[in-house]
């Protein structure tokens, strides 16, 4: 698979598996799990696909682990906008995280904050490198917001860590945002 193929199937993926399972007929159980020969069904994309966007996904979206019945199970690690339960416990986040965007949405963050829209939880990066290239996605110049999130965490925020290391917490107000 060339990385264009790569990226196809793994945006088919996260379709599935973190909007719109109804669109492709399958049901995700209450953690987000679908049965590994389910989506291949599903999206008709064969196991060596499958293996190759989750190893070469350079932002771990996907787990893949033995089910309960024995066989393979997959899901995202977050980014959902159905009701799912990840099972994430609160965790103590390190002094600053960071939110990489386009700069054309700078300005409404600035006066807002962050808020997870569609989604279950605003995400927020361990390192301005990887804020960059989250927010490069997009296209155009990128701006990479610090968050004070020892003083979130202080003032009664809660914060989860996912397993692919993305951090994750309800909003961030635009007190603890700087650019």
């Amino acid at each position: 698979m060339d990385h264009r193929d790569l990226v196809r199937v793994s945006k088919k993926m996260s379709l599935a598996l973190r909007h719109r399972p109804d669109r492709f007929g399958l049901a995700l159980d209450r953690a987000g799990w679908v049965p590994v020969a389910d989506l291949l069904a599903a999206l008709r994309i064969s196991r060596v696909e499958l293996d190759a966007v989750v190893a070469g996904n350079d932002k771990q979206r996907f787990a893949v682990e033995r089910g309960p019945d024995g066989a393979d199970r997959i899901r995202a690690n977050q980014g959902h906008s159905v009701a799912v339960d990840l099972g994430l416990t609160p965790a103590t986040p390190p002094e600053r995280l960071f939110h990489g965007t386009s700069d054309s949405v700078a300005p409404a963050i600035r006066l807002q904050g962050l808020r997870r829209g569609r989604r279950h939880h605003v995400h927020l990066s361990p390192d301005v490198e990887t804020a960059r290239r989250v927010g490069s996605r997009r296209g155009g110049a990128v701006v990479v917001f610090t968050v004070d999130s020892a003083a979130m965490a202080e003032n009664g925020y809660l914060f989860y860590r996912s397993a692919n290391g993305v951090w994750l917490t309800d909003a961030v107000p635009p007190a603890y945002l700087t650019a």
